[in-house]
């Protein structure tokens, strides 16, 4: 597997003398995550252990495509992957280091956020994941904590272990992707042919939960999901969604009516809920694309997204806060005309 490192190439280089580990971030079943620092140039940088003597063919399914797609994958809102070395009996995957995700701002509550914010998340979310489709990747996993943040407020996706490529329509997958509050009506009936829809649906139901600050629908069981889903949005028919009751895992529900998106977002601009409303269609053919909900007028009209550098970070300290409270919501009205209309790229 070749790989672009950043690093320079060279095999008799000690790699422990060119990464220091400062601390344990995280630890799962088959890897842990350092904070490290690259010795040559003081770059801080998340060390990712992979484990590979606890797999049977030798090497976890997941780091090899987390691996593979950040290496198709330079974007400024996707997580960079900066090395990739083995030692021992561990593959090691250097990546960008970044300390705070969406869903932490979504939980503080001492961090408020206003609809300007909400809307540059959004894009940059949208741009992120437009580049992974464009280049034919489902990313089968958008879930705030895994949509990081920069110290100067740039929103970048990370966790591409659920990844997968997509360009044949009628290619088989499993339908057991997705973090259960951000599955799919389609994943959640079993349907093992579905497409960049379901990355859609996730995106939907995050830019719900970034407006009411608490998860949009919270299932306890895929039933539960699918019930609670229906109670929100009204259930559907075969005629709003063609082709649902041959769905493999299809039941029938009790009929739930459609219930106005205003009656539970009800300071959202009628624009939001236009967008929203276009990302919860039941029938996938129908969602719309990453480049159909970019182009929509919500990211025109104002208040314009707030620039990355003056988002509002994690734990603020009383001068942030104060400081927020402060801001118009159309704060950016008076930036030049040219740059309104933000480019996609």
């Amino acid at each position: 597997m070749a790989v672009k490192t950043e690093a320079a190439d060279d095999a008799n280089v000690d790699v422990e003398k060119k990464y220091q580990k400062d601390a344990k971030v995280g630890e799962g079943t088959y890897a842990v995550v350092y904070r490290g620092t690259m010795v040559a140039t003081g770059r801080q940088v998340a060390i990712k252990k992979i484990k590979m003597g606890q797999f049977k063919d030798g090497l976890d399914l997941t780091a090899i495509r987390e691996v593979k797609y950040l290496q198709e994958l330079a974007h400024p809102n996707v997580i960079e992957l900066v090395d990739v070395f083995s030692h021992k009996t561990n593959l090691n995957l250097v990546l960008e280091y970044l300390d705070s995700d969406l869903e932490q701002v979504i939980k503080d509550k001492s961090i408020l956020f206003m609809p300007a914010d909400i809307k540059s998340w959004m894009m940059m979310m949208l741009r992120g994941l437009d580049h992974c489709h464009r280049h034919f990747i489902l990313h089968r996993d958008m879930k705030p904590n895994n949509l990081l943040l920069t110290r100067d407020g740039v929103l970048k996706i990370a966790d591409f272990g659920l990844a997968r490529d997509w360009g044949d329509p009628g290619r088989q997958m499993t339908s057991q992707v997705v973090t259960r509050w951000y599955r799919s009506p389609e994943l959640l009936f079993g349907a093992k042919e579905y497409s960049y829809a379901v990355d859609i649906w996730a995106v939907g139901c995050i830019f719900a939960e970034l407006m009411l600050r608490t998860p949009y629908v919270a299932g306890d069981s895929d039933m539960d999901q699918l019930m609670k889903i229906f109670h929100a949005l009204g259930t559907p028919t075969e005629m709003d969604w063609p082709g649902m009751t041959s769905l493999p895992d299809y039941i029938q529900f009790k009929p739930f009516p459609k219930v106005p998106l205003r009656q539970y977002f009800t300071a959202a601009g009628s624009d939001a809920l236009d967008l929203l409303e276009k990302m919860l269609v039941f029938d996938p053919n129908k969602r719309w694309t990453t480049e159909e909900c970019l182009d929509h007028s919500y990211f025109r009209n104002l208040p314009l997204p707030t620039k990355p550098e003056k988002l509002p970070q994690k734990a603020p300290n009383a001068e942030q806060v104060a400081q927020t409270l402060k801001r118009k919501p159309d704060s950016f009205a008076n930036e030049d005309p040219s740059e309104r209309k933000m480019p996609r790229k």
